[in-house]
């Protein structure tokens, strides 16, 4: 006679145990995250965080637009408000978005508590246990977070400088069908995307958008950093040229301030309506102060040339990041050169672990974020993304300059010890680095 099987595996200290939903047993800490304390000391430059920077917004001015607002507004701005957002609000975001070419209703627009809730609305809508979502391989650690916890199969689609591969596309599509899997959608970030810093151009976001046509094919369009391009206007979104198989995400955290979290989706008018359900379960209501906060800094100040101005100072950081690569990676380091956004995708020399070196970093008080964050399957051992848009230029500089020396020393400690470069796997990182990293 055996014994039965236990029920769970976890800690017994924990006196819930038994009682948590079974999509819990993906979460874990991550080794990785506690490291991102002793990152965010002084002495450590920080090329991780994907925090924008804010410290040149008119901050006394907004202060005093804020304080008319509660005087004047405010009985209607600390109250409830509509589950799909206030009409104004969307009517100043159909505004925004017409800078890349998207004409749109303010009726199919949803407000949320930014576009990581966006994200996390349309999953839940979308999503049973099971599903497979395509990505770009690799994809935004957030965003493979969301999918985790709705228990949905991620299968990565193979780039290339150009993003998503349409043939590969193609064929993952033909291969999962064949295979009796449901793919509900495919995520991308056609603009500077993260963690790479590719964009895909215009033709290629034609050929992606022909193949979903051809095959049904829900895209989800993640667009952050559309906005901040730093050669050239901005590039029309896939949502332009498609408005019936595209579901646009939007957020004011890059091109204003992250901490009021407003962000939105952009769907067609079914979708729309199944998404403001799915917010009204989730919040009631979006951040109703939030909005009024928002729109009054649409219409009181001059939000186009602040985007010039955060264009400008983050082009800095860009060729800063870029001269210190050149001048202090070893041989056999590629890296990306992005034309906008935030992030560069550097691949490190054969052998060179990016998490199992980033506790060495940290020692010599530099940080990035190991490249197996931005993959559901373990891979991108051999890749770390480098943030360039908080620090200044002078620290960019020596993060690279650190960065250089610790890659010198593990491709030293390589040789002396015999280590043959391999292809490890690793699967920490699985919820994610905390916000300020991703």
């Amino acid at each position: 006679m055996s014994l039965p099987e236990p029920s769970r595996r976890d800690t017994r200290l924990d006196q819930y145990v038994d009682a948590y939903a079974e999509r819990t047993h993906g979460l874990q800490v991550s080794a990785v995250r506690a490291l991102f304390a002793v990152a965010n000391r002084p002495e450590v430059v920080s090329l991780a965080g994907g925090m924008p920077n804010i410290a040149d917004l008119p901050r006394e001015a907004l202060g005093e637009a804020m304080s008319r607002l509660v005087a004047e507004r405010g009985v209607q701005a600390m109250q409830y408000g509509s589950g799909q957002g206030e009409l104004f609000m969307r009517e100043q975001i159909v505004e925004v978005m017409a800078e890349e070419h998207i004409h749109a209703h303010p009726d199919d627009v949803v407000v949320s508590c930014g576009s990581q809730q966006a994200l996390d609305l349309v999953t839940r809508v979308f999503i049973d246990p099971g599903d497979v979502i395509l990505a770009e391989g690799p994809s935004y650690v957030g965003a493979l977070g969301t999918f985790h916890a709705y228990q949905a199969k991620i299968v990565h689609v193979a780039m290339d400088d150009h993003g998503i591969l349409p043939d590969a596309l193609r064929q993952a599509l033909v291969s999962l069908r064949a295979a009796g899997e449901r793919v509900k959608f495919l995520y991308t970030i056609p603009n500077f995307q993260n963690p790479t810093g590719v964009t895909q151009p215009v033709e290629r976001r034609r050929a992606i958008l022909e193949v979903a046509k051809e095959y049904d094919l829900l895209i989800i369009e993640d667009n952050p950093y559309g906005l901040l391009t730093l050669e050239g206007e901005p590039m029309p979104a896939m949502r332009s040229m498609d408005a019936d198989n595209v579901v646009y995400l939007g957020s004011f955290s890059k091109t204003f301030a992250p901490g009021f979290r407003i962000g939105w989706a952009l769907a067609p008018h079914a979708v729309r309506e199944k998404l403001v359900l799915t917010q009204e379960a989730a919040t009631l209501a979006p951040p109703v102060f939030s909005q009024y906060a928002i729109s009054t800094y649409l219409n009181e100040f001059d939000w186009r040339g602040q985007i010039v101005a955060f264009r400008d100072m983050y082009r800095e950081r860009r060729d800063a990041m870029l001269a210190g690569l050149a001048e202090h990676m070893p041989p056999g380091s590629t890296w990306t050169v992005p034309n906008g956004g935030f992030f560069v995708w550097l691949t490190l020399p054969e052998g060179i672990d990016s998490q199992a070196m980033l506790p060495r970093a940290v020692s010599a008080r530099v940080a990035f974020t190991p490249g197996t964050a931005f993959y559901a399957d373990g891979l991108g051992s051999r890749n770390l993304r480098l943030s360039f848009c908080f620090p200044p230029p002078e620290r960019i500089l020596e993060g690279t300059r650190r960065l250089g020396e610790v890659i010198a020393a593990e491709m030293e400690m390589n040789r002396t010890f015999g280590i043959i470069p391999g292809t490890a796997r690793h699967n920490d990182l699985q919820t994610g680095p905390a916000p300020d990293i991703s």
